[in-house]
Formats: structure tokens, sequence, C-alpha cells
């Protein structure tokens, strides 16, 4: 396989940390979490990030924490939801290794959300927010190399899947 990096993106809930995990730990690469990145780098966590800072700091950090990581190579990346929405962030995706769209129905990405209380988007009416955020984004993971619907698949089938299509595409 030639990619540096398999780069995961794709709304919360798509299974990027679960499949990403996955996939590190069959090609004995490292996990990288990119929220986990700034949390760390900012010593707060996420929703600590929106409520204080607000989204544009937020954005600013991940945009920052994209960047570094995807200087290095030998990882599965996974993104945060929003990641795709600045160019330059989908440019270093890009970049930086195979770019995977994670995509689920917004009702299985209900289901998969609903008691997770670490998602600052989803604050209010959960069903109205996940299916205004997928609308709103489905256009920006379109840069993808590889897209996988997740909503039915398990976790072994959806990486053999992303396994295949980078040997085929190297």
């Amino acid at each position: 396989m030639n990619y540096r990096n398999i780069v995961l993106i794709g709304m919360m809930g798509t299974g990027k940390s679960t499949v990403g995990q996955a996939l590190a730990a069959r090609l004995g690469w490292r996990f990288v979490d990119t929220d986990a990145v700034i949390e760390r780098n900012t010593g707060k966590t996420i929703p600590e990030l929106f409520a204080g800072e607000g989204e544009a700091f937020f954005r600013e950090a991940e945009r920052e924490a994209v960047a570094a990581v995807l200087k290095e190579s030998g990882q599965v990346v996974a993104t945060g939801g929003g990641a795709v929405l600045r160019e330059e962030n989908r440019r270093a995706m890009s970049e930086g290794g195979l770019v995977v769209a994670l995509l689920c129905s917004p009702e299985r990405i209900i289901e998969r959300v609903r008691t997770d209380s670490n998602r600052p988007l989803l604050q209010g009416n959960l069903e109205e927010r996940v299916h205004t955020l997928a609308e709103n984004r489905r256009e920006a993971y379109t840069f993808a190399d590889l897209a996988v619907d997740t909503s039915e698949l398990d976790v072994q089938t959806i990486a053999d899947q992303i396994l295949r299509h980078a040997k085929d595409a190297s």
C-alpha cells in the first residue's frame, strides 16, 4: 500500500474512531483522533472549548491539529465531523493520504449518539440537529477517494472494504 496515512472523514456516529482503531491494529499503524489532539493541545475537552472559546476558536485549533498530524505517516487518522468544512483541511487530508468518507443514515447516527453528552453540536433537538448537519455537510465529503456506508456494516467488513480499495489503488 502506497498511502502515507488513511484519513477517515464523516459525521459523528459514522464509526470513524471504531473503524480507525480496527484499521490501525490490522496495519500496525498508529491511530490518531484529531479531537484528542486538540484536547491535548488546549488542555480542555471539546465541550469546554465550544462553551468557553466558541466554535471559531475550535475550528482554528482543529485546522492546526489536522495540519500537524498529517505531516506524519503510518497512521489512521479520525477527523472531527466538521473538519471537512475548511478547504485548507480538505487539501491537507488529500495530500496526507487515502481519504475515506464514512457515511451513515441520519436515523442510524441518531441511534448511535443519542446517549453521548460529549457532542456540543447536538445540543437541543437531536433529530433536527443530525438531519440539519447531514444536509449541510453532504457535499463536503465528496472529495474523498472512497465512500463507505456504515449504516448496516460491521467494523471488520468496513475495514476490509477500505483495505481492499487501498491495495487496488496503489
